[in-house]
């Protein structure tokens, strides 16, 4: 037993006070009765045993009296150890979009928010925090309605990014009961495989599911482009259907132009292929109907009519093998010799190859790093006679690169680098047994370029990144066979084609992207990127010839988006949210160490029994009404 002010026991040394005024009390002069009285002698002496008696009860009943009244004052009381330390709450809702799941007509999320509204005392001040919006010191009356309409996001906390965002909201007083709670689904990849419970804070798990497991999900889109009429367009689905087949529905803008239905194998995966006509600008959206989740039933595209890259070659010899790499249907080419070179063709240029040069001027070189300076690419393509000094001039200024003396020793190129972004996406899978091109002479650099192409014994060929590629030897049949290795495709056409990032057919949301759009605008201009009833302007960068659109933060929602300048539509984004929630496996969290409620009512139940006191003031008054009860009868009975 605890008592509230423990200082007033102190007044039980007063129960020493009616004891001795009893104790004085008892004490009587002894008289000696006469003869003519001996014979009340007997009956006087009961008398004054009954009376004895009387006075003893009425002490003892006084004194009890008395210390219960004292000890009401001092408000005893009784509790748990955390009862008595202040308290602070913070609850982690998941509104990840796989809380869309429905449980007796109610998606998951809904069902949470409505039972934490009932289950949390009006007047308890907590702190709550989604995936993405956080509530800090808040009464269930000053959020309920926010609550009630909280949005579904593709974000996901994982346990570790839980915790952290917790401990930031806790405060860092002493003394303080800690009560961390998780109303989750609990997919596996909300945590890593070594999540410690924190002995600091108390963590309750509540999770929340779904009865049926069951969805599918668009997952994504691959374009065929064709050389006839139609081109081909696979979608690819995966989940648990209810149902043999499913149907899918292809829109452009509002329009339906295809339905099809949808067979899933025993993978759980389905493809399913759409022809839609070539060289059209598409804005295309899929679309099925399912049990389970809603967000991924839709899933945007769009294609766009691709916008040709102007490329320049500056030669001193045949440059016909660069006209048969650069073809009309998606480049503009154009070819100079050096002495007829007009510098201003570069400024509208997107691409300069420099092929075989003898020797680069120091005027072509200022011109060239306002170029690159200016969001454009350069290929370098050295002469074996080339000025090693004008050519390390400008090399220089590029990953401190610089050609050192000629190596007459013939190599052949053995080592591709594979996850080089030129390369990432040209093999199914890395190959060893390609045909070898190979050199007779070649330069010997210096230079921090990362290695695309290397010769034997790891000697570069081929080096750079970001807009500037350089070779280390000649390219010339005299030279090299490069020209006739299958490898010249790839390698030139996505030297080219990285120096305007076009948009894919669809992004995800969430990651950070960069595109650009082929527009020149004076300096104050601005793009923007409109959907209906939602606009906003990306980070951008200004070019001569292009503006450079990245995307980070914005958009949040899903659906095919308009670049425009001036209200003048330029280009058609499509954005979808990541499919990473489609997947329902969730975690075994049964067998784990963490405290699992199996409701949010009842987890509040639980904190309340473990936060509460019980008081027994009210006993003791009821008790000291009794003991006056007591006296009075006694008074009144006992004689």
């Amino acid at each position: 037993m605890q008592f509230k002010h423990p200082e007033i026991l102190w007044a039980l040394v007063l129960l020493i006070i009616p004891v001795l005024i009893h104790l004085f009390q008892l004490r009587r002069f002894k008289k000696t009765p006469f003869t003519n009285v001996a014979m009340l002698q007997k009956v006087v002496a009961e008398s004054r045993k009954s009376n004895t008696l009387k006075k003893w009860l009425l002490l003892f009943t006084r004194l009890a009296l008395l210390a219960s009244l004292i000890i009401a004052f001092a408000q005893p009381f009784s509790s748990a150890a955390t009862a008595l330390q202040e308290q602070e709450t913070v609850v982690y809702l998941d509104n990840s979009f796989s809380m869309q799941a429905r449980d007796n007509g109610l998606s998951l999320l809904e069902k949470s928010a409505q039972e934490l509204i009932k289950s949390i005392d009006a007047e308890s001040s907590f702190s709550l925090f989604t995936n993405d919006k956080t509530y800090q010191d808040v009464t269930i009356k000053d959020i309920q309605n926010n609550l009630l309409a909280l949005p579904y996001s593709h974000k996901q906390l994982n346990f570790d990014e839980i915790q952290l965002k917790a401990a930031s909201i806790f405060s860092n007083a002493e003394n303080i009961n800690q009560n961390l709670i998780l109303i989750s689904d609990f997919q596996e990849r909300i945590a890593p495989s070594d999540y410690k419970k924190d002995s600091i804070t108390n963590t309750y798990f509540v999770p929340v599911r779904s009865k049926t497991i069951e969805n599918v999900a668009i997952d994504s889109v691959y374009l065929q482009v064709e050389p006839t009429e139609q081109s081909k367009l696979s979608v690819f689905l995966s989940g648990d259907p209810s149902e043999e087949s499913l149907p899918i529905s292809l829109f452009n803008g509002e329009t339906l132009i295809a339905k099809t239905s949808v067979a899933f194998k025993e993978n759980r995966s389905s493809e399913v292929v759409f022809s839609i006509p070539s060289n059209q600008e598409i804005n295309g959206r899929l679309h099925i109907v399912d049990k389970g989740l809603g967000y991924d039933n839709s899933f945007f595209f769009n294609i766009n009519e691709k916008e040709k890259i102007k490329v320049l070659a500056v030669s001193d010899s045949d440059s016909d093998y660069l006209k048969r790499l650069f073809t009309q249907d998606e480049f503009v080419f154009n070819n100079y010799a050096l002495a007829q070179l007009d510098y201003s063709a570069l400024d509208n240029k997107n691409v300069v190859v420099l092929n075989n040069l003898k020797s680069i001027p120091n005027s072509l070189q200022k011109v060239l790093q306002t170029f690159k300076q200016n969001g454009g690419t350069i290929i370098v393509v050295p002469s074996m006679q080339s000025d090693l000094t004008s050519y390390n001039q400008f090399l220089s200024g590029f990953f401190a690169s610089s050609f050192e003396e000629k190596n007459s020793v013939d190599k052949k190129v053995t080592t591709i680098a594979f996850q080089h972004p030129i390369y990432r996406n040209v093999f199914e899978k890395e190959v060893s047994n390609f045909q070898y091109p190979t050199v007779n002479e070649y330069f010997k650099i210096k230079s921090r370029a990362p290695k695309l192409l290397s010769l034997e014994g790891n000697t570069p060929f081929l080096c750079g990144i970001d807009g500037f590629y350089f070779f280390t030897a000649s390219l010339e049949t005299g030279n090299s066979n490069f020209k006739s290795s299958p490898l010249i495709v790839p390698t030139f056409y996505n030297m080219a084609a990285f120096s305007l990032k076009m948009s894919d057919s669809y992004h995800l949301l969430g990651k950070s992207i960069a595109i650009d759009i082929p527009i020149t605008i004076d300096n104050n201009g601005i793009l923007n990127v409109y959907r209906e009833g939602y606009e906003f302007i990306p980070l951008q960068q200004n070019f001569p010839n292009k503006v450079k659109l990245t995307f980070d933060e914005n958009p949040v929602t899903d659906g095919i988006y308009s670049v425009r300048n001036a209200d003048k539509p330029l280009a058609n984004i499509s954005f979808n949210f990541p499919r990473d929630e489609s997947k329902l496996n969730y975690l075994d969290i049964e067998n784990s160490t963490v405290t699992i409620q199996d409701s949010i009512s009842s987890l509040f139940e639980h904190l309340e029994e473990e936060h509460s006191i019980t008081a027994y003031w009210k006993w003791f008054v009821i008790l000291a009404l009794f003991l006056i009860l007591v006296e009075v009868i006694i008074q009144k009975l006992v004689t």
